[in-house]
């Protein structure tokens, strides 16, 4: 009979069922699993068993098992043990799995294209250049009104709450025909970051002291800017017409800091100035100017231009906007810039009045429209020779940034790997003395154990927490914003976390991520538009807008305070002691009543009871009766007796106590302190 061979394939999750025909009524099935692909173990000479089992994402007691009934003798086999070749490729093919040899691979450095500061200038390319001056000093103390007065604007008047929120670059032309550029920074305590970066980009240092305040803190940090700037100071004895002032006072306190005024045989010039009425303002301006002639102080105006960013923000109309101090090199329209991790194509140039300028040069204040992305303030600012070098700098200093975040991330892996082998080399130490099958059972069974007992991963935190997103209108004030939620040490009260920061007004990814999070939308000096506002009200997102710094600490404070449960404060109204016991028939059932007299303030049946004996507490709850006598009553005072009885089945001995309370609950406030 010729035999006819029918091939049918039926497959399904696990095998193919081949059905070979063999005759009439014969046939043959036979299972036939899929191919799978088998781990690759790169492997190579001299490999310990440990190094072995780490290739091979096994424990290395995996190693010792898949050794058995081999010639290795087992017993005598540690980690550290190093395998011939042979068993080496015999442990990977008893798991199951194929090995290759490790190749030895060269990792190629890539190129640095990262640019630097240019050399230092020709002596003969040199020509003078206005000095840029900082007014620094604590909050309140005068400096914008100074600056108002010397350029004749009204910028306080239109500050929030009276406290310069941003640093201001101005240029002021004196009526003798030289010019000063003036970097105002704020005076507040929470913007001691942007203090500092303003003292690095600055020649001399105007230092306003208030002759009826004195030194005060921030006063105190300014000068230690100064100092640690190496740049030289001016004192302007502010608010010089108060007739609690005291100029002298103020010179004396600075001497306890190194500032030694001429009047003392020092350097530091100190000028009495009002300036509200503008007193001695001239005076002011010319000590600054000839200071600026003592220190000659030189320009390059030439070649590629390097600056430094003072402060940033994203405006609706221009985009990302720079205000940027120009310290070599002549800015125009159609540079390339580089600064941080992005670049810009200059397309606008304006001065403090908002209107366009041709060029900048060295110690020009000036703003930059163009920027592909918003850097941040105290960046170095750099010119290129083209888009295409640009787009390499920023290239390199993004992988250079990742680079280095990536050596952090393998620094924290190692020691949490060094940590796991001490624990569990600590863990394996009792049991080195027992043989590799007798180890072995040992684990099991503690593992068994400890399997049994771990708990639940399933439960909810119940941690109190409030989620933040920040926004601001520029990226100093955010940073300010940023550098005070740093010092929050009451996380064991409740969890706060910065979800999101960022520069410019809210949008709608910002709801998100409330919603989200749910969590708090925090702006400074920051629009919301309707359409925002509507949306946030129907999700239930709190927008909380401020335009002074501390009113918005001082909200988050509260909201913080509000997350936390209310404290309850137990107060004692009366206290009885119990004289005997009996029982009372009401209705079919018999209930327990305790004879009492009142030894101290009174007894309300609408307040809460507790029953002591000794130091224990037997009982806690309201009364079901209180009785005078025969007679149902409200209250019972001091030396009355009365009966009552409780909401439980409790048993009365004499000369237990009662005591009367209520419960009052107050609002508790978070313990931390920003600091103002």
């Amino acid at each position: 009979m010729q035999m006819i061979r029918n091939v049918i394939g039926l497959e399904n999750r696990d095998h193919v069922v081949v059905v070979f025909p063999y005759g009439k009524g014969h046939s043959k099935v036979q299972k036939v699993k899929p191919k799978q692909d088998k781990q690759e173990v790169e492997i190579k000479q001299k490999m310990t068993v440990s190094a072995l089992a780490q290739a091979m994402n096994k424990d290395f007691d995996h190693v010792f098992e898949a050794l058995l009934n081999t010639s290795v003798d087992l017993d005598s086999l540690e980690p550290h043990s190093v395998l011939e070749e042979q068993w080496i490729k015999e442990v990977v093919k008893r798991s199951g799995m194929k090995f290759k040899w490790a190749k030895l691979v060269e990792s190629k450095e890539r190129e640095n294209k990262d640019t630097q500061r240019r050399a230092p200038p020709d002596p003969a390319v040199l020509v003078s250049r206005p000095p840029v001056v900082t007014i620094m000093g604590h909050v309140d103390h005068g400096k914008t009104t100074l600056l108002d007065s010397l350029r004749k604007s009204q910028v306080a008047a239109g500050e929030a709450g009276g406290i310069t929120q941003h640093i201001g670059a101005f240029l002021v032309q004196l009526p003798s025909g030289e010019k000063i550029t003036f970097l105002d920074t704020p005076g507040h305590a929470a913007f001691s970051a942007m203090r500092a970066r303003g003292a690095l980009a600055t020649d001399i240092v105007i230092l306003v002291v208030a002759a009826d305040d004195g030194v005060m803190k921030q006063t105190i940090e300014s000068i230690l800017h100064a100092k640690k700037a190496q740049v030289p100071i001016i004192v302007a004895v502010n608010k010089c017409d108060k007739h609690q002032a005291d100029p002298a006072r103020v010179k004396q306190e600075l001497l306890s800091h190194d500032v030694v005024c001429e009047e003392y045989g020092g350097e530091v010039q100190a000028i009495h100035v009002s300036a509200l009425k503008g007193n001695n303002l001239l005076e002011l301006a010319e000590a600054t100017v000839t200071l600026a002639e003592v220190m000659e102080l030189k320009g390059d105006p030439t070649g590629l231009v390097e600056g430094t960013i003072i402060e940033s923000r994203s405006d609706k109309g221009k985009g990302p906007v720079t205000t940027a101090i120009v310290q070599r090199g002549t800015l125009k329209k159609g540079c390339t810039l580089v600064a941080g991790k992005t670049w810009a194509k200059v397309r606008f140039l304006f001065d403090e009045n908002n209107c366009t300028v041709k060029e900048a040069g060295p110690s020009t204040a000036v703003e930059i429209v163009g920027w592909k992305e918003l850097p941040s303030a105290g960046e170095e600012i750099l010119e290129v020779e083209s888009e295409k070098r640009a787009r390499e700098v920023v290239d390199w200093r993004c992988y250079q940034e990742e680079q280095d975040k990536l050596k952090e991330d393998m620094q924290a892996i190692e020691v949490k790997q060094r940590e796991h082998q001490e624990s569990y080399k600590k863990e394996r130490e009792p049991l080195a003395h027992l043989s590799w099958r007798q180890r072995k059972s040992a684990l099991y069974k503690a593992n068994k154990k400890l399997m049994a007992m771990r708990p639940s991963e399933k439960l909810e935190s119940q941690e109190l927490s409030l989620p933040l997103i920040v926004k601001g209108d520029v990226d100093g004030s955010v940073e300010a914003i940023l550098n005070i939620l740093e010092s929050y040490d009451a996380h064991h009260q409740c969890q706060m976390e910065v979800v999101h920061f960022g520069i410019g007004d809210v949008s709608e990814n910002d709801l998100n991520l409330a919603e989200t999070f749910s969590g708090t939308i925090y702006g400074f000096n920051v629009g919301v538009n309707k359409s925002i506002q509507q949306m946030a009200t129907k999700k239930g997102i709190m927008l909380k807008m401020h335009k002074v710094i501390y009113k918005l600490i001082d909200d988050l404070k509260d909201e913080l305070s509000s997350k936390l449960p209310p404290s309850v404060k137990e107060n004692v109204i009366g206290e009885a002691s119990v004289l005997a016991m009996f029982d009372v028939t009401v209705g079919k059932k018999k209930v327990p009543v305790a004879g009492c007299r009142v030894q101290k303030g009174q007894l309300d049946r609408k307040m809460k009871f507790r029953l002591v004996r000794g130091r224990d507490v037997i009982w806690e709850g309201s009364l079901t009766a209180l009785k005078h006598h025969k007679d149902d009553v409200q209250m019972v005072k001091t030396g009355m007796e009365c009966g009552l009885s409780v909401d439980q089945d409790i048993e009365f001995r004499p000369g237990d106590e009662v005591v009367c309370y209520e419960e009052t609950e107050t609002r508790q406030t978070i313990s931390w302190d920003p600091g103002f």
